[in-house]
């Protein structure tokens, strides 16, 4: 597969995807792992694939861009809302960064955390409702989402710290585009990006169940 993923690298590269961090991650985390055994060959195709429980795993693109859009760097603690697979989280932890991820399905939470401590990552998985973040250990450097919210939760951006970076997914259950909110001494600034679409969060600040 390793072929496979450096033709996809490459890809990315193509597509814009210019930050070596980034890049390196990719090309180092096996996505055939965090796919169930029916979409494995596909690993390596730039689309979202089907996970159980009607989630899925994000584009290659996707999450090469909401990294690079975060400005992750070692060291930095990252707040992931939205296990899945664990696939994100992988990335992240790959380049250095200390992830805490949160994810409302119990079985995906627990299939993610022994995926990842068998592939040797330290990411600390919790079980809970990912639009309130995860107050007690706030602040974080980084926020991603990687469900889709009406409007960017206000929890998750007062849990940032001083020139932290949030960025995910607003806009309705169908299409959203991508928004980064970075904290600056002037208040929050706020960006748009790439239209994207995610499956929904639910629950308070989300998405009705």
């Amino acid at each position: 597969m390793i072929e496979r993923r450096v033709a996809l690298v490459r890809h990315l590269e193509a597509r814009g995807i210019h930050d070596r961090c980034v890049l390196d991650a990719m090309l180092a985390v096996p996505r055939e792992r965090f796919l169930p055994p029916a979409q494995a060959a596909r690993a390596y195709e730039d689309v979202a694939l089907p996970l159980a429980l009607g989630q899925t795993v994000s584009q290659p693109f996707v999450v090469a861009y909401m990294t690079q859009w975060l400005e992750v760097r070692p060291g930095l603690s990252v707040l992931e809302v939205g296990t899945g697979s664990g696939y994100q989280a992988a990335i992240l932890a790959q380049i250095g960064a200390r992830v805490t991820s949160i994810e409302r399905i119990a079985v995906l939470a627990e299939s993610a955390r022994e995926r990842l401590t068998e592939l040797g990552f330290d990411v600390r998985i919790l079980v809970g409702d990912g639009a309130m973040g995860w107050p007690e250990d706030a602040p974080y450097d980084r926020i991603v989402a990687t469900c889709a919210c009406p409007t960017a939760p206000p929890a998750l951006i007062e849990q940032l710290a001083e020139e932290g970076i949030l960025v995910a997914p607003v806009g309705d259950r169908d299409a959203q585009r991508l928004v980064r909110v970075r904290e600056t001494p002037g208040g929050s600034r706020v960006e748009t990006g790439l239209e994207v679409a995610f499956v929904p969060l639910v629950g308070p600040g989300g998405f009705p169940a």
